[in-house]
């Protein structure tokens, strides 16, 4: 599959997600099954992890749950609610556990303690408590904000209300799960259409009298802010909740290896339709809440913990047709179109088959009888086919050998690091004018992870574009409203909206301008690195001028986390006077604010590079703390660099030798930990 296939297959699952968060999180109305929302998950977070260009706004791995409602007040939440990494198998789980003991550099003999919890589908919600009173309950909303819900969970019975423990902190966040137990629901199962469904739309009652009437519970499992925090483990915590007066899951359990999780795992599948509430999986947490604490967080969800879902479900169509879709980057994507069959309760239409490569090795043809699994993906993905109901006139799918949008020759493009040519076929869109790519561009534009410009989602973009209202990012900021106002669907107060959507996008960080560009494997993290560097936009359009733009390219290399793939991109993108004409128009219609840094910490203005393992913490765990100080972290020495740090297991002889002859200080393990007077709390 090309690049560009691949960008507008994951856009497209973009859209679907964002399409099901708004329908689960707002209108408490999931129109898919938990099972195929976590998949899609699963493959976009998949898809990113394989191509490190793709990054999007409403991507799971950045966005927590939804906008929260205006019905009800927004008040932010002291710490965030994150959302969980999801595992779907024994992998996923040996991979997650690999991940935290090299984190933390943590051999395999160490053993490390979770607390194995059932996954509960309800309503998260958040209960503040000052000197053991009730005072604010909040949804989870978009995970940094929620919604205003208090009064509406002082209804329910299992929620106390007041506390008086000489153990109980002055200050606790409760974090928990709102939903209805099935025997309840039973009850009022012709007001909804599920539990969560009434879990969520009565909590939404703008009546606490209202939400009165439906038999909802609270089970609490997590906290957020804790003044002063008496416990040391998830599992003591667990059990201060008990003593405080929460109901806890019964059937938490400790476990530490991957045997004794997935017997746990398949116990409680076996049990599920016998438990009196839905749940589809179980949380695994590291028990320790100082591991907890360095293992930290990637983007919204935590290292420390994961969902681990329970199994997908399939079932047989024929496919009808196979259509090829143009993505942002160009890559081609074919999607099968079927015939609809409803699989757990979803009725589906549409397969992907990922790339070339994956119809030939399948063998995939028009007519097929195929197994479909849906499993966390939107568009579902074919398994296998049923040759044995195949028609014997069915003829081998032949891939366009020309882009579908524009007729450029498709190529695979070599792949550097794996020495071959990447399964991707793509459209090279040499004169940058291939229109799908063009309007792909302007959805990644306007996303939230971009400009976030509220209410432009994918159908009006493919409105604005058939009725050739917009081609190229600024002339978002040239649209005449008056014009959308008479438009079929539109009015003078949704025109309006939008307007003041637009406008308040124009102020935006120099990091989300970089990323909303949209240049090729530019994603978020890269983007904040660049902006890191350059600071502002002035320094940044230096990139506009061929002389000086070499120079800066020269520097980039340096920057840990921008290889030669993101040097050539960005070398690629502006050597266009295309692109440097779209990005210039672009600016003069935006207010880019200076990229903020951390002005105190004790690597505050200092580059460092790392060289060899460490034996008391990981590289990864070493470069946060060196961000979080304030410093910056570079691939390669240079007479920038304050610091090398040489790790006991196999430095680098170059990197120490060409930090010796520029004469930068260089640090073994001992005088780093010195330096971050740290030693106490990892020995």
């Amino acid at each position: 599959m090309q690049k560009k296939e691949i960008e507008k297959f994951y856009i497209k699952k973009i859209i679907d997600l964002k399409k099901y968060d708004k329908a689960y999180f707002e209108n408490d109305n999931p129109i898919i099954s938990d099972q195929d929302y976590d998949k899609l998950k699963r493959e976009i977070l998949d898809l990113e992890k394989k191509y490190k260009y793709l990054k999007n706004e409403n991507s799971p791995s950045i966005k927590v749950g939804y906008k929260p409602s205006d019905k009800f007040k927004k008040v932010a939440h002291d710490v965030p609610m994150l959302s969980l990494s999801n595992a779907f198998s024994k992998e996923n789980i040996k991979d997650f556990l690999k991940k935290i003991r090299n984190f933390l550099n943590i051999k395999d003999s160490e053993e490390i303690v979770f607390s194995a919890e059932p996954k509960i589908d309800g309503i998260s919600a958040s209960l503040k408590y000052l000197d053991g009173i009730f005072t604010l309950g909040l949804s989870r909303g978009d995970g940094k904000t929620g919604e205003d819900i208090t009064n509406n969970l002082k209804t329910i019975q299992d929620i106390p209300k007041k506390i008086q423990k000489p153990n109980f902190p002055k200050v606790l966040d409760v974090r928990g799960e709102v939903y209805i137990s099935k025997l309840d629901f039973k009850k009022i199962t012709k007001q909804f259409a599920n539990p969560r469904n009434a879990a969520g739309g009565s909590l939404r009652q703008k009546d606490p009298n209202e939400t009165k009437k439906i038999p909802l519970k609270f089970v609490a499992y997590g906290f957020g802010i804790v003044e002063p925090k008496n416990f040391k483990k998830q599992s003591e915590y667990l059990e201060l909740l008990k003593e405080w007066g929460f109901n806890t899951n019964s059937l938490n359990k400790l476990v530490s290896t991957i045997e004794e999780i997935e017997k746990n795992h398949k116990e409680i599948e076996n049990q599920r339709l016998n438990i009196d509430y839905d749940l589809d999986g179980l949380v695994y947490k590291v028990d320790s809440i100082e591991l907890q604490n360095r293992l930290g967080s990637v983007s919204n969800s935590p290292r420390w913990a994961i969902a681990h879902k329970f199994s997908s479900e399939k079932g047989f169509s024929i496919i009808k047709n196979i259509e090829i879709q143009v993505g942002r980057t160009g890559a081609l994507t074919p999607v099968a179109k079927i015939e609809p069959i409803n699989v757990g309760g979803v009725v589906v239409s549409n397969a992907t088959l990922h790339n070339e490569d994956e119809i030939n090795r399948k063998d995939i043809r028009v007519g097929d009888t195929v197994c479909i699994q849906r499993a966390g993906d939107v568009i579902p993905q074919v398994l296998y086919v049923d040759k044995r109901k195949r028609n014997k006139n069915g003829k081998k799918f032949k891939f366009p050998d020309k882009c579908p949008s524009c007729g450029s020759k498709t190529v695979k493009e070599f792949n550097y690091t794996t020495k071959k040519k990447d399964a991707v076929t793509r459209c090279p869109d040499l004169k940058f004018n291939c229109r799908e790519i063009l309007k792909e561009k302007l959805k990644h534009f306007v996303s939230k992870e971009a400009l976030n410009i509220d209410g432009f989602g994918k159908k009006i973009i493919q409105n604005f574009w058939d009725l050739n209202m917009i081609k190229y990012p600024s002339d978002i900021f040239n649209l005449n409203f008056k014009k959308i106002s008479n438009l079929d669907g539109w009015g003078d107060l949704s025109a309006s909206n939008l307007e003041k959507s637009i406008k308040k996008s124009q102020k935006i960080s120099l990091d989300k301008l970089i990323f909303a560009i949209g240049i090729r494997h530019i994603g978020q993290e890269n983007a904040k690195i660049l902006a890191k560097y350059f600071l502002n936009i002035k320094k940044f359009e230096e990139l506009f001028n061929k002389e000086k733009r070499k120079k800066i390219l020269n520097h980039l290399i340096e920057l840990d986390g921008i290889g030669e793939t993101q040097i050539k991109s960005l070398e690629t993108f502006f050597s266009s006077s295309s692109n440097l004409n779209t990005v210039s128009n672009l600016i003069k219609k935006l207010n880019v604010t200076d990229y903020k840094t951390s002005k105190s910490g004790i690597f505050y203005g200092k580059a460092i590079m790392f060289t060899g393992g460490l034996s008391k913490m990981s590289r990864a765990e070493a470069k946060v703390l060196v961000e979080k100080e304030g410093g910056k972290v570079l691939g390669t020495a240079s007479k920038k660099l304050d610091y090398l740090v040489v790790g006991d297991s196999k430095p680098t002889p170059k990197k120490i030798e060409k930090a010796e002859q520029l004469k930068i200080k260089i640090l073994d393990e001992n005088n780093w930990y010195a330096l971050l007077n740290r030693r106490a709390s990892i020995n």
